[in-house]
């Protein structure tokens, strides 16, 4: 007790100040606004941590609809995951990124994701876990990039019924592109409903 001191499962030595740092990394997640509804007139726009709840979510439901036995496991592992490194890079929208030098996402990507993990107790395996997302070789990892994009088009439909906002119309004129058919029908099932909704 008062120790400062936290143990793993398999008795490592942890100290606290290291845990309590990467939960407040986690944290700043719940801080950080998705910058790209903003620059669209979005007032009210969800954090990154919402967002990663989302894809959590969207992944859990998708899950059972695939051909494919996915380790729900790691699925939801690399949604909580998957935007962290923002928690120090903050949320730069694509357009910023476009300007940048070829590759450099992911270099900067991959530096906050290892500093966020430095010291944690399971951090080599978590940054494993979230760089096999990068990937996007296992059924997971497309489970996980299928969800983003879903999760994406489903708050732009939100979006749209609160304000009416048309300025997110940019979204829907490039369709994504889906690992899974599943995704594909949620995806036309979204769009459908927007053009009910005189989108």
């Amino acid at each position: 007790m008062g120790s400062g001191k936290c143990f793993s499962e398999n008795g490592q030595n942890m100290g606290i100040e290291t845990v309590l740092s990467t939960l407040f990394h986690g944290n700043q997640l719940k801080q950080t606004a998705r910058t790209g509804w903003g620059q669209r007139g979005v007032n009210t726009a969800e954090t990154v941590a919402g967002h990663s709840y989302g894809v959590a979510f969207t992944a859990l439901v998708l899950a059972p609809l695939l051909a494919e036995p996915v380790d729900m496991g790691k699925a939801l592992t690399m949604a909580i995951l998957h935007d962290l490194p923002e928690g120090l890079t903050s949320d730069i929208p694509r357009p910023a990124w476009r300007l940048m030098p070829e590759g450099v996402k992911p270099q900067v990507e991959d530096t906050a994701m290892r500093e966020i993990l430095s010291g944690a107790a399971g951090g080599d395996d978590l940054l494993l876990i979230w760089r096999e997302l990068g990937d996007c070789k296992t059924v997971e990892a497309r489970l996980v990039h299928d969800a983003d994009k879903i999760d994406l088009y489903l708050q732009a439909l939100v979006y749209e019924g609160q304000s009416g906002n048309r300025r997110l119309g940019e979204f829907w004129q490039t369709p994504a592109e889906f690992h899974f058919p599943q995704a594909q029908a949620l995806f036309d099932a979204l769009s459908r409903q927007r053009q009910e909704n005189g989108g």
